[in-house]
């Protein structure tokens, strides 16, 4: 982190203070240069890999128990040290999870009257520029626009829906490939 250096002058003698430039991201360390939020996280990831390993060490191993200990200790690691725009690593993961499953998609519905669109796509068919409308005193602006809104909004509609079917299917392969290498930790251990 940079630091700039600031002048106080007192009774004759300068005293140079170092200032982190961007105070804002500042952080108090308490231990081996960790904020109490990274150490507690940090303690709690080496408590519970910890004891995963060492339950799990007469049934199936070192190398075994280590890998069903990495999904249990990476995400209280990075609920610790993780964070994007200010959010915590579980802030991030919960939205994420509402946007593939919680999330609907929106759409675009016309708040203007049938009278006003009709007038607006004759007038558009017959020149390139959309002439001025009045409707009911007051007057719509001119200029170029595309008529077909409602082309673009299922094209939205529908690619917002395969993004979060791709979202789901990655969840869900992931899920598979950890509970796929638990059972094969496990059928190394006892067939192999």
């Amino acid at each position: 982190m940079s630091k700039t250096h600031r002048k106080i002058s007192v009774t004759g003698e300068e005293m140079v203070i170092e200032i982190n430039k961007d105070i804002d991201r500042y952080q108090e360390s308490v231990a081996m240069g960790l904020t109490v939020k990274q150490l507690i996280f940090s303690v709690a990831s080496v408590v519970c890999g910890g004891g995963i390993v060492l339950l799990l060490y007469r049934y199936i191993g070192l190398t075994g128990s280590a890998y069903i200990a990495i999904p249990v200790v990476a995400p209280i690691a990075l609920g610790g040290f993780y964070t994007y725009n200010e959010m915590s690593f579980f802030d991030v993961m919960q939205r994420k999870i509402h946007m593939m499953f919680g999330n609907q998609a929106l759409s675009y519905v016309s708040t203007e009257g049938e009278m006003v669109l009709k007038a607006y796509e004759l007038a558009f068919a017959n020149t390139s520029r959309v002439p001025s409308i009045k409707y009911k005193g007051k007057q719509l602006k001119t200029g170029t626009v595309s008529v077909n809104t409602t082309i673009g909004n299922q094209n939205n509609k529908e690619a917002f829906e395969a993004v979060k079917r791709k979202m789901k299917v990655m969840i869900i392969g992931c899920i598979v490939a950890i509970i796929l290498a638990i059972a094969g930790t496990f059928a190394y251990k006892y067939l192999g």
